[in-house]
């Protein structure tokens, strides 16, 4: 398992922390997400034989937010 933290801009509510928890959850080969509002990031922990960290990002973006 790999574990990343990404800054996302834009996040700035209780919906925003659904939104991207709920949509990277259900990506196969994410075991966890965690929304930190107050820091502006997310923690990941991924299988990389199942997801990218590009699909990650990819889906974080269609939600509607920057990932740096």
């Amino acid at each position: 398992m790999e574990k990343v933290t990404l800054k996302v801009q834009g996040m700035s509510c209780g919906h925003c922390v659904q939104s991207v928890e709920g949509s990277v959850g259900k990506l196969d080969g994410v075991s966890e997400v965690k929304v930190h509002l107050e820091n502006g990031t997310v923690d990941v922990e991924f299988d990389s034989n199942k997801v990218t960290l590009e699909s990650i990002k990819t889906t974080i973006d269609d939600q509607g937010y920057d990932v740096n």
